[in-house]
C-alpha cells in the first residue's frame, strides 16, 4: 500500500506531462481560432465572388 501512496506522491509532483497537457491544450485553441477565422473569410469570399459573377452576367448580357 505504500508503494502506491508513494507512486501518487511522486505522480502529482511530476510536472511534465502538465506542461504537454497545457501545450496541447494551446494548440486546439489556435487551430479553433483559425478554423473559426476561415469559415467567416470563406463566407465573405462566397458573396464576393458572387457579386462579381453577377456584374459579368449582367453585363455581359447587354
Amino acid at each position: 500500500m505504500e508503494k502506491i501512496a508513494q507512486f501518487l506522491k511522486q505522480f502529482f509532483k511530476d510536472e511534465e506531462g502538465v506542461t504537454a497537457i497545457e501545450y496541447g491544450l494551446i494548440a486546439a485553441l489556435v487551430a479553433l481560432v483559425i478554423i473559426t477565422a476561415l469559415t467567416l473569410a470563406g463566407s465573405s469570399l462566397n458573396v464576393l465572388w458572387l457579386r462579381i459573377s453577377s456584374v459579368l452576367a449582367s453585363a455581359a448580357a447587354g
